[in-house]
């Protein structure tokens, strides 16, 4: 053969099917007529289009590599142009060169998977600690029961599109400079599907599923937290034409509690506890998560400090254990004395020597002036 197709197409002649056909897809990107109007360039296309028409076909290429004539294999081919009869067969591949993807050939199925679903379910904080079990409403696409699912109205069922004949699309051939250019487009009558439905379901209109309210029960495992998905496989829409369902993810919405604040598997809470008791120590009750528990406020207690209760908190999600509840303290210094209370608090600042006390400063702590002060001095 006079012509190198190995060569026209830049690839070795032990390339793979996969390494010719994207050397044809660069090469018809570079060299389109619609790219480039040059003359020689047209040329060039015609003949990278003939060398892949032969290196493509199985047995083109085996006549081929052997010496002989690779267009008289399979009764012949379109010659070098590349676009007559047996030209066709590379037309998706141009296409996809350009695009990135070949066209789907035949029709496509009235029966496809359902969509997935999602809901907001609001628990409080000790559902959210222990996990629960939940009844949620549902309204979504079921089968429907009248024809289940085909579409069609009882009695009846679907038939061939007498415009495709059953094929879901159809062809128009136009001539060009190339020669015969054949497009396929979907069938405009059934709309791909091959099939008509002349009588649809009156009661899903021809859809084969309707709206329907049900009842599911949800396990709310212990830990979960604000924006948790917990998913059900297969409860979600059913597809059209009956087709499998998608799933139903259940997002949590924690409720904001009284009392505690949740961070992370961890609780804080406040208490407020008058000096004396801080300075004499005492225990206050608190109502947690698992019941009543006794906090000791040890004596001496400052305003800020903590006390933690370990193992108060909520149930860790992956893995054992629970967090912790920390209980934060804070000193309620009174506004208002009566004589009494004011003598004997008197007394005690005079028996403590606090009467004129000189307070305790740490580093650090500038007044507004000072720290004005140093920023226009630079420090």
């Amino acid at each position: 053969m006079a012509t190198d197709y190995y060569a026209v197409l830049g690839v070795r002649r032990d390339a793979s099917q996969d390494e010719i056909k994207k050397a044809f897809r660069r090469l018809a990107r570079e060299l389109h007529p619609d790219v480039n109007p040059d003359p020689k360039t047209q040329e060039r296309f015609k003949e990278i289009n003939a060398a892949y028409e032969v290196l493509s076909d199985p047995q083109k290429k085996q006549v081929y590599d052997l010496g002989g004539d690779p267009l008289s294999a399979n009764g012949g081919g379109g010659g070098a142009g590349g676009f007559g009869a047996g030209g066709f067969g590379n037309f998706s591949d141009i296409m996809d060169a350009f695009f990135g993807t070949a066209s789907q050939r035949g029709p496509r199925s009235r029966t496809r998977r359902g969509q997935d679903a999602m809901i907001r379910l609001e628990i409080d904080l000790a559902e959210a600690a222990f996990g629960t079990t939940k009844d949620i409403q549902v309204d979504t696409a079921v089968v429907c029961n009248t024809c289940s699912g085909e579409g069609a109205a009882p009695g009846t069922s679907a038939q061939t599109c007498d415009m495709c004949r059953g094929r879901g699309e159809v062809s128009q051939v136009t001539r060009s400079f190339l020669g015969q250019v054949m497009t396929s487009r979907p069938c405009p009558q059934c709309q791909g599907f091959g099939t008509v439905v002349p009588t649809p379901c009156p009661e899903c209109a021809g859809d084969g599923r309707i709206r329907s309210r049900r009842t599911l029960t949800v396990k709310i495992p212990a830990g979960v937290d604000n924006g948790t998905r917990i998913q059900l496989a297969g409860e979600g829409e059913v597809g059209p034409g009956g087709g499998p369902p998608g799933d139903l993810y259940v997002e949590i919405h924690e409720l904001p509690h009284s009392v505690f604040q949740r961070r992370g598997d961890d609780l804080h809470c406040t208490v407020t506890i008058p000096m004396t008791a801080a300075a004499l120590g005492t225990k206050c009750p608190l109502e947690t998560l698992d019941g009543v528990e006794e906090i000791d406020i040890r004596p001496g207690t400052q305003s800020g400090q903590s006390v933690p209760l370990h193992g108060r908190g909520i149930t860790h999600l992956r893995g054992g254990g629970r967090g912790d509840l920390i209980v934060h303290v804070e000193v309620m210094t009174p506004s208002k004395l009566d004589a009494e209370q004011e003598r004997l608090l008197r007394e005690l600042s005079k028996l403590r020597g606090e009467e004129r006390p000189l307070g305790q400063f740490q580093p650090g702590q500038q007044g507004l002036f000072s720290r004005l002060k140093d920023a226009f001095n630079g420090r």
